[in-house]
């Protein structure tokens, strides 16, 4: 077995869920009677909804109680970067959304899912869930008390915890993101039984809208990594920033894009940072820091599919709900799972602001694995193409400052 499933890993992941994708697709035009395959769909959605708030839990009380100290001037530029970025593309995607609605298909049961009456509702809701019992929180998937009582239990570890405490939660961080991985293996056996389900039940007409949807995502992805990145870059270096822009996109954005993970991009990012001339103490931290708070690509993705859901549902959307939820957003797209299709078990998190019960909200993650192959591959070179600009622009910037040459940047 064990030779059958490295076998299995070792064929792209791409290819696997295009397969399962096609496969599913002809069956559920073909046979779609077959019930058992979409067994095979359930079963997926299932995994995911019982790992994903353990997954958020653990990787964000980790990453706190990880962090390192005494940054420096540097370090504390690249993580507003970071922050400023993520934030950015989680409002570019707010105003997409509003601009272009995007209906998805749901199975919705509206007496389980009532709207909040206005924005005072959706704060009472906010500060409940916040302060809810972390355990409860986290059995019955409420992702606005996972995130609050996270954040608390890692900077509390931060402080008091010894270093063998750090290590222990760093190792269950480890084992959570690989039984992550394992289910995500078994994705294109999902992806089959959910698209068998998707076109047996509704035909192949079904892609026009996760077609729009697809539209819809993949073009924020694109307008944050050649207006808004750029432009945050030029704001700090005063200098043309699309030389560092495209050199980022070729060498980190293009294996990003293959490989699906940010985590996994981080030596590809360490070499070109020192192609770059940047400082190894200085990179050899900002990047993987980067590769967990830098999320441009998570945001859009939990922001735009979170609305699709909203939107489906009839529920009005005030503009200072969607700030709220921009900023949720980007707190959550910091604890995304270095692994591929990460963003997508975040989604919960942003809906259940709008009293979007889970089991709805797990229809969108469905669909978002469904256009995953294309999605999750632009979200991750976005990410990590991001992670070397901004780290370049926050040591750029310190030198400038201080007076000294920037090879780079003097190239003609």
């Amino acid at each position: 077995m064990k030779a059958i499933f490295k076998k299995w890993s070792e064929i792209s992941l791409i290819l696997r869920i295009l397969c399962g994708l096609v496969i599913g697709a002809i069956l559920g035009i073909a046979c779609p009677q077959l019930g058992v395959v979409a067994v095979l769909g359930n079963v997926f959605v299932g995994a995911l909804k019982g790992v994903a708030p353990v997954l958020v839990f653990i990787l964000v009380m980790s990453s706190l109680a990880n962090a390192g100290e005494g940054i420096g001037s540097r370090f504390k530029t690249v993580i507003f970067l970071y922050m400023l970025s993520t934030l950015l593309a989680a409002v570019i995607a707010v105003f997409a959304s509003f601009a272009f609605p995007v209906d998805i298909v749901l199975t919705v049961d509206a007496a389980t899912n009532t709207p909040p009456s206005g924005l005072g509702e959706v704060l009472t809701n906010l500060v409940n869930n916040m302060v809810a019992n972390p355990i409860r929180s986290i059995t019955e998937g409420n992702y606005i008390g996972i995130l609050f009582w996270a954040v608390m239990f890692g900077m509390a570890l931060k402080l008091f915890a010894r270093k063998s405490t750090i290590e222990v939660l760093a190792d269950f961080s480890d084992m959570v993101s690989t039984a992550v991985r394992w289910i995500i293996q078994l994705a294109p056996f999902g992806v089959m039984g959910l698209v068998f389900t998707t076109v047996g039940e509704n035909g192949l007409g079904i892609f026009v809208t996760y077609g729009k949807l697809l539209i819809l995502l993949v073009g924020c992805m694109l307008a944050v990594a050649l207006i808004v990145d750029p432009l945050i870059s030029f704001l700090f270096l005063r200098r043309n920033p699309y030389p560092l822009v495209f050199k980022c996109l070729k060498e980190s954005g293009v294996t990003a894009f293959f490989t699906r993970s940010s985590a996994a991009n981080i030596p590809v990012n360490m070499t070109l940072c020192e192609n770059l001339g940047m400082d190894k103490d200085f990179y050899s931290v900002s990047i993987p820091l980067g590769a967990t708070i830098n999320m441009d690509g998570a945001a859009i993705t939990i922001t735009i599919m979170a609305l699709a859901v909203v939107h489906t549902m009839g529920i009005e959307v005030s503009i200072p709900t969607a700030i709220i939820l921009s900023v949720i957003a980007t707190l959550g797209a910091c604890g995304a799972s270095g692994v591929a299709g990460g963003s997508l078990l975040l989604i919960p998190m942003a809906c259940s602001l709008f009293g979007v019960s889970n089991d709805i909200a797990m229809q969108a993650v469905a669909v978002g694995f469904i256009i995953g192959v294309v999605q999750d591959s632009v979200e991750t070179a976005l990410n990590s193409s991001g992670d070397v600009m901004f780290a370049a622009t926050a040591e750029f910037h310190d030198k400038l400052k201080r007076g000294e040459k920037v090879p780079f940047l003097e190239k003609k």
